[in-house]
């Protein structure tokens, strides 16, 4: 079953919905964003969460110390790293488990994923320039199905919507779908009719 990351959440309405729709992980940005949450924010929510629930930190050139307390003091499950880091500095992280985002153009892109080998698992989206991610554009797909040979978890991301999620699990069978803008009124706001049909075609593709 590939599993399901709503991010971007900035209030509980959202985060309590995601859940009882079926996520199975919710993302909370804590880089400049128009879906920024700020420590305090984040706490509330998550301590209203069911305990089962993962929580990740979306991070950008973060210091790992500050990172590290932060995920303790709300008790996030893991951190997504969307910036510059290199490949050495995700040891830093530990124990948390560390999600590398990479943003693709073409084929070349992927000759960087061999070197965050130690990452738990590769968020791939889509390059858009001057935006680290939220685009809702899509990449091709087949950048996806070469990076699965490296043998990291892939987690799929970039322009999905509840019309073409089905496609993309059929083309890529990725370890986790990520959706955010594609199922927004605004930015930090879910459409929750969108997010609903988004993670039911998710199951239903995958199962």
């Amino acid at each position: 079953m590939v599993l399901v990351k709503v991010c971007g959440i900035t209030n509980l309405d959202d985060a309590r919905a995601a859940v009882e729709y079926g996520a199975d992980i919710l993302g909370f940005i804590f880089a400049k964003s128009p879906r920024h949450i700020t420590q305090a924010q984040a706490g509330k929510i998550i301590a209203k969460l069911p305990p089962f629930t993962l929580k990740v930190g979306v991070f950008v050139n973060e210091n790992p110390r500050a990172a590290l307390k932060l995920a303790s003091t709300v008790g996030l499950s893991a951190a997504q790293l969307h910036g510059e880091e290199r490949p050495e500095s995700l040891s830093y992280f530990h124990p948390l488990p560390v999600i590398k985002a990479f943003r693709l153009k073409d084929k070349s892109d992927l000759s960087f994923l061999p070197d965050y080998i130690n990452a738990s698992a590769f968020l791939l989206d889509t390059f858009v320039a001057g935006k680290r991610g939220g685009t809702g554009k899509t990449f091709d797909w087949r950048l996806a199905v070469s990076a699965k040979q490296i043998g990291n978890p892939i987690i799929l991301s970039g322009g999905l919507t509840p019309a073409n999620v089905a496609e993309a699990i059929r083309k890529v069978n990725p370890y986790c779908v990520d959706v955010n803008s594609g199922v927004e009124l605004k930015p930090g706001r879910k459409d929750l009719k969108k997010l609903k049909r988004f993670i039911l075609n998710c199951k239903k593709a995958s199962c």
